[in-house]
């Protein structure tokens, strides 16, 4: 009794020392996510059994770590002939105990923690903040960007399809970091052990795992994830030895039936720094487009924050027909135009004042996007003169060929040469509906691909409505 109490003694000192042997190679952060939750239960006759407190730890350091283990307890004096990882769940009063049987590999419902207090948090790739505010609730869908939420939406939840790679690029501001954030957030929400990473991140830590020799436990902890994020690709093409180990990185989760998303400012074949071997491999990902959003999507992205800048602030009141000039910026990113709202609430909250179509006009004009000089009147004027008719044809409800013609011109003039909404379009020719506005820019668009006589007169019409006014 008294001899079995000493070797039980001894044991735990030998698997302490080896603890924290194995804690100095591997680093803290994948010793934490590991190594920590193991106990030893019985060192005897050489063989040693040591505890797992879930089917996934198990497997994984059986597969992964029984010969660091069997090498760190031989440098500590002794010489298992058996290493054995087994199941033990968490006894009620603490410890483990082993499991009657060993039963079917359960899904992990748990990721790997950011290192313990004062164990160097800036090393752990665990480590980065997840907005809470940018999530799938949160992200306005439209036709830009539907497809690419749909495939990110089913990364996160685990859902099975062909594709394990999905690369989405875009312009700045088109919402790519919002969705590869919301995946997170949902993944997480759901207990996969979800990474995100920025490229440069992935890049600093992996020359400093380069640096102070740590790269196994580099890969080891990047491997841990289920699912892997990496933003901003465009900021890793600078060193050779990154790239390598980032398509190691992307191969080791496709062998490992892992899911990788993507985000960049461009699709793979735009870049030259990458190999052919890393484009190649990006390709063969589901690559998609972030595409610029219409206008009912840019409208739809101001109203919604509108909605959280007036949750938070009552007494701001934006109009709709300002959300409506925003919108109408079609060369702005959605960020912009959230900036140009921001400013024009902002002025609101601060002055108490109520924020007029003119002050957004001017407020656009600060922001390098001049407004259109020319106006609807104008656009009647000049259209009725050349038609040969009365302006006030134009306001009327007459649908003959020789007034409706020239009402569709002007109407896509107004559209073209100026920064009015459809709405307001329709209601200056005679209170009409904007669908029919909308019906009539097509249809004059169209037609000038084809009626090169109605494409002269548009043309036309054009350069004498952008001619300066004379003073």
């Amino acid at each position: 009794m008294v001899q079995a109490m000493k070797n039980a003694s001894r044991g735990g000192d030998l698997w302490t020392a080896a603890r924290e042997r194995l804690r100095r190679e591997l680093g803290d952060p994948v010793f934490d996510a590991w190594i920590g939750a193991l106990q030893l239960l019985s060192m005897e006759k050489g063989e040693v059994r040591i505890g797992a407190p879930k089917p996934f730890v198990r497997n994984w350091v059986a597969n992964h770590y029984v010969a660091r283990i069997e090498r760190a307890l031989r440098a500590e004096g002794t010489d298992p002939r058996s290493v054995s990882i087994v199941l033990a769940p968490p006894k009620i009063g603490g410890g483990l105990e082993p499991a009657p049987e060993p039963g079917p590999v359960a899904t992990v419902t748990s990721f790997p923690q950011p290192p313990r207090a004062g164990a160097e948090p800036n090393r752990s790739l665990w480590n980065r903040v997840l907005h809470p505010t940018q999530s799938f609730d949160t992200l306005v869908v439209g036709p830009a960007n539907e497809f690419a939420c749909q495939v990110a939406k089913s990364f996160a939840e685990g859902q099975e399809n062909a594709a394990s790679l999905l690369y989405l690029h875009g312009g700045f501001g088109y919402g790519k970091s919002h969705i590869l954030n919301a995946t997170a957030l949902e993944a997480r929400k759901r207990g996969r052990r979800a990474l995100f990473l920025g490229a440069e991140d992935f890049m600093r830590q992996f020359l400093g795992a380069l640096h102070r020799r740590e790269t196994l436990a580099f890969k080891e902890e990047v491997r841990a994830a289920e699912l892997l994020l990496i933003d901003d690709l465009q900021h890793i093409c600078r060193s050779t030895s990154t790239i390598s180990e980032f398509l190691h990185t992307v191969n080791a989760f496709s062998d490992l039936r892992r899911r990788v998303v993507i985000a960049a400012d461009r699709a793979p074949e735009g870049f030259d720094a990458l190999g052919a071997d890393i484009r190649s491999r990006l390709t063969g990902g589901l690559v998609l487009a972030l595409a610029k959003p219409d206008r009912a999507m840019r409208l739809a992205i101001l109203k919604t924050r509108a909605e959280e800048f007036a949750r938070q602030r009552p007494h701001v009141m934006i109009a709709e027909e300002v959300l409506e000039r925003i919108a109408d910026m079609e060369d702005a990113s959605p960020r912009e135009l959230v900036g140009v709202f921001t400013k024009i609430a902002t002025y609101a909250d601060l002055t108490k004042k109520p924020v007029t179509l003119e002050f957004a006009e001017e407020t656009i004009s600060q922001r390098g996007v001049p407004p259109r000089k020319t106006g609807i009147e104008d656009i009647q004027r000049k259209t009725a003169e050349f038609y040969k008719l009365d302006i006030r044809d134009l306001h009327s409800k007459e649908r003959s060929r020789r007034v409706a013609r020239p009402r569709q011109v002007a109407m896509y003039l107004s559209r073209e040469l100026t920064m009015r909404s459809l709405p307001e379009i329709g209601r200056r020719f005679g209170d009409r509906d904007h669908t029919t506005v909308l019906h009539a820019c097509r249809r004059i668009a169209e037609l000038c691909g084809s009626d090169t006589v109605l494409k002269q007169e548009v043309d036309f019409l054009k350069q004498v409505l952008s001619k300066p006014k004379s003073i």
